[in-house]
């Protein structure tokens, strides 16, 4: 892997924004994202593929009083750029008006000097590398007893550059890297057959788990599920792993987006200020975490960002907003606003947390006695106005505390402002990614199964 070139070091964003303005422009902003990745499959212990990309891409977006229009481009040479800001100016000009268009306000900008938040690893793997990692992760996986064969492993490393400039004067960029190991096995016993897998990704190569731990993890979770069983249809407590916990959660974050409660269509429109969750219970987000997948030093449209808890002792404390959804719902951006090169803003977390309770995943089972805990969700199905939810499932049963036996082939529903004001969470954590949850137990959960 190579590191992307930095295009900080030339003017090309600031000149691109300043040709905006000179063909008719009143405002503009231009971004440049850059990436450079390296990635390597494995099956079998022999090689399968490799993957390697360089980019550099252009995004321009300007301002015709309150109309606006967006443009990108991956061919950086002056006649492209050219192009790029006449046809933007002119789709700009036929645009409809939007009266919530506009840059950020400038007493909303993050300053400079920018906070450093260690995103950046020097470290070079080679293709050789990424292969060894991945064929020992796949190898250890298949020694777990009850593994059959192997749905291959891959590593990867990657390098991005991202730098936004504004004719109302931002000028900010930062750079991260990324690091990944996964492997995926299928076990075996009588003929029935269960995949299982592990993958993790990190800021700094030395934050990986081993090669070893992976592959064991994978081979483990394998093995467990083999065998599942059907279970009748019932009301009992039910345990989202903190692996898949996030899912149960992820449903507020659009909830509670600026565009979603400006349209209307969501079913926390009326919650600013109220319970959603249970009293001591907060979810945070922290763009600040140091090494952190979701972290920035500002966000999308170069408005600071600060840490805060979005759910606070169990009440709603804030809405997401960027600077369009701030500006409709006659409020300040919170700074969530998350964009690609191309089209306007939308709204995005950063590093969001629910904080552990005092109980681990035993102690959970534990206090709940019987019930189902849940590894894996897919299909979850949601109503935006209602929160009524359900998703397919699979995972284990549980007797006196203990797992009994695994399960699948179930679902489970409910009102998620009903299930969110029940939840217990546990002590469990985990920081995988940029949604964190530790698991969580759900006194009575409607489960759907033969």
């Amino acid at each position: 892997m190579t590191s992307p070139s930095d295009a900080a070091a030339s003017d090309i964003l600031s000149d691109l924004v300043s040709a905006a303005l000179r063909a008719g422009a009143d405002s503009a902003e231009a971004v440049a994202a850059e990436r450079a990745s390296l990635s390597v499959g494995v099956r079998n212990g022999a090689l399968e593929d490799v993957e390697r990309e360089e980019s550099r891409d252009l995004g321009l977006r300007v301002f015709v009083g309150r109309r606006q229009a967006t443009v990108s481009a991956s061919d950086l040479s002056d006649t492209t750029r050219a192009r790029l800001v006449e046809r933007a100016v002119a789709m700009a000009k036929l645009a409809p008006e939007d009266p919530y268009a506009a840059l950020a306000p400038p007493d909303r900008l993050a300053r400079a000097p920018f906070a450093e938040l260690d995103l950046f690893d020097p470290s070079d793997p080679t293709a050789a590398e990424l292969e060894a990692a991945a064929a020992e992760a796949e190898a250890i996986a298949l020694a777990v007893e009850g593994v059959a064969r192997s749905e291959g492993g891959h590593a990867a490393a990657s390098s991005s550059r991202w730098r936004l400039v504004t004719s109302h004067g931002f000028d900010g960029g930062w750079r991260g890297t990324a690091f990944s190991l996964g492997v995926g096995v299928i076990a075996e016993k009588d003929g029935a057959m269960e995949r299982g897998g592990e993958h993790r990704a990190v800021r700094h190569l030395a934050d990986l788990p081993s090669a070893g731990a992976i592959g064991a993890e994978a081979g483990r979770r394998a093995v467990a599920r083999v065998g599942p069983r059907k279970i009748a249809s019932t009301t009992a407590p039910v345990i989202f792993e903190n692996r898949v916990a996030g899912q149960v959660l992820s449903p507020l974050l659009g909830a509670i987006s600026g565009p979603s409660i400006a349209r209307g269509t969501s079913f926390l429109k009326d919650r600013l200020g109220q319970p959603v969750l249970p009293v001591g219970v907060d979810l945070v987000d922290d763009p600040f975490r140091p090494r952190g997948l979701g972290s920035a030093p500002f966000d999308d449209e170069g408005v600071a960002v600060a840490r805060r808890a979005v759910v606070e002792d169990g009440v709603l404390t804030t809405w997401l907003l960027n600077t369009a959804s701030a500006a409709q719902l006659g409020l300040a951006s919170t700074g969530h606003a998350s964009r690609g090169l191309a089209g306007p803003p939308g709204v995005s977390t950063h590093n969001l947390h629910l904080e552990p309770g005092e109980r681990d995943l035993a102690g959970l089972m534990a206090d709940a006695g019987a019930g189902l805990l849940i590894t894996s969700m897919f299909g979850p199905s949601l109503n935006a106005n209602t929160g009524d939810w359900s998703a397919g499932v699979s995972g284990f049963w549980f007797e006196d505390g203990q797992i009994a036996w695994p399960v699948s082939e179930i679902t489970v529903a409910g009102n998620l402002k009903d299930l969110w004001t029940r939840l217990v969470p546990g002590s469990d954590l985990e920081f995988r990614g940029s949604f964190n949850s530790p698991s969580l137990l759900f006194d009575a959960v409607a489960i759907a199964g033969k």
